[in-house]
């Protein structure tokens, strides 16, 4: 295995436990806040919107800038 692929087998690896690690801790949050289920929905909403833009971030630089 090189090194090149190792790097992308981790950070795939990592990068999907931290964001299933940062759902419950907003999970936790909203819970420990009693937010109810509407308060959680919109701590998923809003927090979860910082998740997907780095994802959707690296789609296109995935897509656009090395092709």
């Amino acid at each position: 295995m090189s090194e090149d692929q190792f790097t992308d087998i981790s950070m795939a690896v990592c990068l999907s436990g931290l964001i299933i690690f940062m759902g419950f801790i907003i999970w936790d949050l909203g819970k420990k806040s009693q937010a109810g289920k509407m308060g959680t929905a919109i701590l998923f909403l809003v927090l979860g919107f910082g998740v997907f833009g780095f994802i959707f971030k690296n789609v296109l630089v995935e897509f656009l800038v090395l092709k």
